[in-house]
C-alpha cells in the first residue's frame, strides 16, 4: 500500500504507523480493532496529520465509521479513508463474468464489509469468500516455502470452483504473494489491489480541500512502531522495497479516553 502511495503521490509526506505488538490484526475482535484504530488516528492527529488512510483491510472493515465520526469532531475535520470500498468499485469495475472472489482474513471476512461494498456498486455481482487464517502471519515472518504454497493453494481452490474471473487481495500482506497467485488462480483471472485506487482517491481529496503539497522535489516518509523496530525494519523493507531509515517506536496514544 505504501509503495504504491509513494510513487503516485510523490510530493507528498507520509507518516507510517506499524502496530507490530498487536499482530496480526485478521484474528482480532471488532472491539479491539476499533480501540486500536482510535489510538494510532490520536497517533497521528498530535503529529500533524491532514489526511488519515487506514492502510489495513480489517481495520477498515471494523472502525472506519469510528474513525471518521471521530475525526469530524477535530478543528480540522481530518478525512478517514479506507481501502476495502475503493478495491471493491475496482473489482466491480474490472469482472467480465459477475463472479469475484476474495482472500482476506477471519476478521474481514466476518465483516461482510466487501459484501456490502460490493452490493452497493452492483447487486447482481456475486461474491466468494475465502477467510486465510495465518496467512498474513506467515507472509511477515518471511516463510515462501512449501507449506505456504500448499496453505494458499487450499484457499485458492473454492475461488477456483466458483469460475471467479476477478479476485481481491484483501490484505494489504498478500500482494507479496501475487505471482503465486496468478499462477494458482489461471491466467485469465485479474487480481486486486488497494493500492491504486486508494491513491487516486487520496488525490481526489486533497485536491478538493486543496491540501496538496506544493513543493515540486519528493517528499519525506517516516514510520512509527509499537513493536521491536529491527524486526519492522526487516520486513518493511522487504514490503517497501526502498530504505525505511530510523524507525521510531511509541506507545499509542489514548487521551481521548480519559476525557
Amino acid at each position: 500500500m505504501l509503495h504504491e502511495l509513494l510513487v503516485q503521490l510523490p510530493h507528498e509526506d507520509f507518516v507510517y504507523v506499524a502496530d507490530g505488538a498487536r499482530f496480526p490484526y485478521g484474528d482480532r475482535s471488532r472491539q479491539e480493532l476499533e480501540r486500536f484504530s482510535l489510538e494510532i488516528a490520536e497517533e497521528l492527529l498530535a503529529r500533524g496529520a491532514k489526511l488519515l488512510v487506514v492502510a489495513c483491510n480489517s481495520a477498515t472493515a471494523a472502525a472506519l465509521p469510528a474513525l471518521q465520526e471521530r475525526m469530524m469532531q477535530t478543528t480540522l475535520g481530518v478525512d478517514v479513508l479506507g481501502v476495502v470500498q475503493p478495491a471493491a468499485v475496482q473489482a466491480v469495475a474490472a469482472t467480465r463474468n459477475g463472479r469475484i472472489g476474495l482472500l482476506a482474513t477471519p476478521a474481514t471476512i466476518e465483516s461482510r464489509a466487501y459484501e456490502s461494498a460490493i452490493a452497493g456498486v452492483d447487486p447482481f455481482v456475486e461474491l466468494t469468500a475465502m477467510g486465510c487464517p495465518g496467512l498474513a502471519t506467515m507472509i511477515e515472518e518471511g516463510l515462501f516455502d512449501d507449506r505456504v504454497v500448499a496453505t494458499v493453494r487450499r484457499y485458492v481452490a473454492p475461488l477456483r470452483e466458483a469460475g471467479v474471473d476477478t479476485v481481491i487481495l484483501g490484505s494489504t500482506h498478500y500482494p507479496l504473494l501475487r505471482p503465486m497467485l496468478r499462477r494458482m488462480l489461471g491466467p485469465g483471472v485479474r487480481t486486486i489491489t488497494s493500492g491504486g485506487p486508494v491513491a487516486r482517491q487520496i488525490q481526489h481529496v486533497l485536491g478538493a480541500h486543496d491540501l496538496g503539497n506544493p513543493r515540486e522535489g519528493e517528499g519525506d516518509y517516516r514510520f512509527l512502531c509499537t513493536g521491536d523496530p529491527e524486526s519492522f525494519k526487516a520486513v518493511g523493507t522487504r514490503f517497501l522495497q526502498l530504505p525505511l531509515g530510523a524507525v521510531e517506536t511509541i506507545a499509542p496514544r489514548a487521551a481521548w479516553e480519559a476525557a
